[in-house]
Formats: structure tokens, C-alpha cells, sequence
């Protein structure tokens, strides 16, 4: 059953029918197939997918990166990260890279970064002398922040499925989040000394102070909700609702960005969006049934024991399979498909759950970036009016920094569990 439905889904996308409906159609069809199960059993099951009220945190997260896009936060976030890091050398990617984590701290997607400060990153970097392929490729890079950096919408996808704390996942992602910005900013610091680009600017503690304090009601965001969800005072979801209520606030009564005839569009937006998702967790929950059905967890774990017991190579293993998946799967649905089938024998095996699940989603990011069904790809190279063949080569050296950081993280643990229990958390 799982091998049927695993081949029709493939022939469906290759024709290219939407991945909800291709894996919707391939489910039905291969219980069909190989089952008498009545069908009314199986929309009884996706009805149960779509009944979650912690899936209701995802189309307020994305309502929040809506305000936040259109609500004048970009330029502000901007400013701030010049004046904190724009003194340093190589000081116009470093503020590329601190941009991002701001602003992924806010919106929780990637695409929101890419549409709202995409082309200031991008034209800022260029007067400084920087190749433009290059700032492109920079700006690529690190708008995967914002799909690690709670508060993370893909996160909350991962818990939900996975049945872990929400919350838990979110404060996860933040050091490894924080570890990649790093990576890429030492990347950057020598680049910029052997090419003689990106002169630092005198710094400014003024300067400072006055971007941040343009900025800091944004920037507190996800310190309120941080704090909230692990001390207790709202669930993620009730998050969520806050963040919406908090961000629409300054957007259009404190900026007076936002007007009251904005918010229709943006609510419809945010509910085209939130159905794709939805309905792919749905159509999904019917392909983990067939899989459970079929027993395959208990046979990839059974796989996966007969090549090594090292909960290491396992790990690698995974991580691999991964970045060949991510390259041909919405990231999204891969989650939704591979989480039930991989998390119970890898458990099985030793694996840290919370490990694995970030290890899941911070891999499936790299799909984002790169060909052929990378969004964040195709939306650069819009913003930057190139071709996606230039965006790739201006994005080789900083995408290879974000797969050698993924893949420390894999090999290195306790760069994702280290610190959840240095603070008792886990």
C-alpha cells in the first residue's frame, strides 16, 4: 500500500496536480486498492487532522507576518541591525544576517523576509561594494532564519504532528537559529576582507539607541511571547491570537501603516495560505494512516537497525534523505508525510525526539533555497530582477555554510538539546 501510494503521488506531482490533492487522490486510491475500508472512515480521519486547536496557531502566525510585511517594520528592523553590527568589518552582510534573525522573530516565515527586506538588503549591500549575486545569494541564505527563529510556523507544524510541546520546539530552534546567523556572519567577515568590501561605519551608541527605540515594539514580539508560552500564561495558540492583536495594534494605530480597508485583503491572503496548509495536513493525515496501516514506521526502523544501531549515523542518514526529499517537496507536506513514518523508530533507536524534529524542519528549510521547487529561490530572484540561474551561483558559498551548520547540528546534539537543559527546561 505505501509503495502504491508513494508512486501515484510522485506520477500526479510530475503532472503536475496540486501535492494536497496528488496525495489526497493517492491515499484514497490505495486503500481502494488493498483494503475494504469504507471511505467515510477516511474523511472521518482527515476531519480529525483539520480538528486541532493548536494547528489554529498557524493561520494567526501567518495574519502576524501579513501586519508585520505590510505594516512599515522592515526599514525599522533595518536601521536597528545597521546600527548594531554595521561598524564591524564586512558590516553590510553582517546586517543582512541580523536582519533576518529580527525580522524571523516577528513574522516566523521565510517569504516574509524575502518580500519585505529583500531589496533593501539587497540594494544596501550592492552600494557597499558588494557583487550583487552575492547579496543575493546572503539575503537567500538567511531568510531561512525566519523559518527556525520562534516563533516558527513550521515549528508549530512539527510539534502538532509530532505531539510535542510546542513551546518546547519553539525556544529549540532558537540557538540553533542563532548558531547559523553566526556561521554565516564569520562566512561573511572573510569574504568581505578578501574581496575589500563592506567598510565598517564609525559606531554610534546615539545611533543605536535611537534605531532601537523605533524599533523595539516590534522587536518585542517574540519576547512576549517567549516568555508568556514558557511560563505558562497562554498556550502557543493563545500566542498567536496576542501576536495578532499586539502587532495590528502598532501597525495601524501607532505607524499608522495599516489602514482598515488593508486588513480585508490581508485576512483573505492569510486564508488562501492557511487552506494550502490545512488541506495538505489533511490529505496527509490519510497517507500516515495508510503508512501505519501498512506498518511501515516498524520497517524503516527495522531498515535502519540492520545498517547501524549508532544513533549518530542514523542521524546522517536521515539528514540526507532529507535534503534529497526538501529538494522536490513542499516542506510542509514532507513534514506532515515523514514525521509519523521516521520519528517512532528513530525514538526507538535513540534518538532525541526534540532533536530529531528540529533536524527535520531545519533540513526541510533548505528546500526554500534551493532548485527545482525552492519558493524563497524563485521569490529572490524576483525581488532582484535576475535570472534563478545567477541567484543559485551567487548563493553557492553562503548555502554551503547553512548545510555545514545543519549538519553540525546533526552530528553535535547538544547544540540543540545543550542548552533547552542548562536552563531546565528539558
Amino acid at each position: 500500500m505505501s509503495i502504491a501510494l508513494l508512486l501515484i503521488f510522485l506520477v500526479l506531482s510530475a503532472l503536475g496536480v496540486p501535492l494536497a490533492i496528488a496525495l489526497g487522490l493517492s491515499g484514497v486510491a490505495s486503500v481502494f486498492m488493498f483494503t475494504s475500508t469504507p471511505l467515510n472512515l477516511l474523511s472521518e480521519s482527515m476531519f480529525s487532522a483539520m480538528n486541532s486547536f493548536l494547528l489554529v496557531a498557524v493561520p494567526l502566525f501567518l495574519l502576524v507576518g501579513q501586519l508585520m510585511e505590510r505594516g512599515g517594520v522592515a526599514d525599522r528592523i533595518f536601521d536597528f541591525a545597521h546600527a548594531a553590527v554595521g561598524w564591524l568589518p564586512g558590516g553590510m552582510g553582517h546586517v543582512n544576517v541580523t536582519s533576518s534573525v529580527v525580522f524571523g522573530g516577528i513574522s516566523g516565515s521565510s517569504v516574509a523576509d524575502i518580500a519585505s527586506l529583500g531589496a533593501v538588503e539587497i540594494n544596501a549591500m550592492t552600494r557597499h561594494g558588494y557583487d550583487k549575486g552575492y547579496a543575493v545569494g546572503m539575503t537567500l541564505t538567511t531568510s531561512t532564519l525566519s523559518s527556525i527563529i520562534p516563533p516558527s510556523i513550521l515549528m508549530v507544524i512539527a510539534g502538532s504532528i509530532a505531539s510535542q510541546s510546542i513551546g518546547l520546539l519553539l525556544v529549540a530552534g532558537l540557538i540553533p537559529g542563532l548558531f547559523i546567523a553566526a556561521m554565516l556572519m564569520v562566512y561573511n567577515h572573510f569574504y568581505s576582507v578578501r574581496k575589500g568590501v563592506g567598510k565598517p561605519m564609525p559606531f554610534s551608541g546615539g545611533l543605536l539607541l535611537r534605531a532601537g527605540l523605533r524599533a523595539i515594539l516590534p522587536m518585542m514580539t517574540p519576547v512576549i511571547l517567549m516568555i508568556g508560552i514558557l511560563d505558562g500564561f497562554f498556550t502557543p495558540t493563545e500566542a498567536a491570537a496576542i501576536a495578532v492583536v499586539y502587532t495590528l495594534s502598532i501597525a495601524a494605530v501607532i505607524y499608522r501603516r495599516i489602514k482598515w480597508k488593508d486588513i480585508a485583503p490581508m485576512l483573505i491572503d492569510t486564508a488562501r495560505t492557511s487552506g494550502n496548509i490545512l488541506f495538505i495536513a489533511a490529505t496527509a493525515k490519510l497517507a500516515a494512516w495508510v503508512f501505519a496501516y501498512d506498518g511501515l514506521p516498524v520497517q524503516v526502523g527495522n531498515a535502519l537497525g540492520s545498517i547501524t544501531t549508532n544513533p549518530m549515523l542514523i542521524m546522517l542518514l536521515i539528514f540526507l534523505f532529507l535534503v534529497v526529499v526538501g529538494m522536490f517537496m513542499d516542506a510542509i507536506a514532507a513534514m506532515f508525510i515523514l514525521i509519523p513514518v521516521l520519528l517512532p523508530p528513530a525514538v526507538a533507536l535513540g534518538i532525541d525526539p526534540i532533536h530529531l524534529l528540529v533536524i527535520v524542519v531545519v533540513t526541510l528549510t533548505l528546500g526554500l533555497v534551493t532548485p527545482p521547487v525552492g519558493v524563497c529561490l524563485f521569490a529572490a530572484a524576483k525581488v532582484a530582477d535576475m535570472s534563478v540561474e545567477e541567484v543559485i551561483k551567487g548563493s553557492i558559498g553562503p548555502v554551503s555554510v547553512l548545510i555545514l551548520s545543519i549538519l553540525a547540528m546533526v552530528l553535535f546534539p547538544v547544540l540543540v538539546i545543550g542548552p533547552l537543559r542548562l536552563f531546565g527546561m528539558y
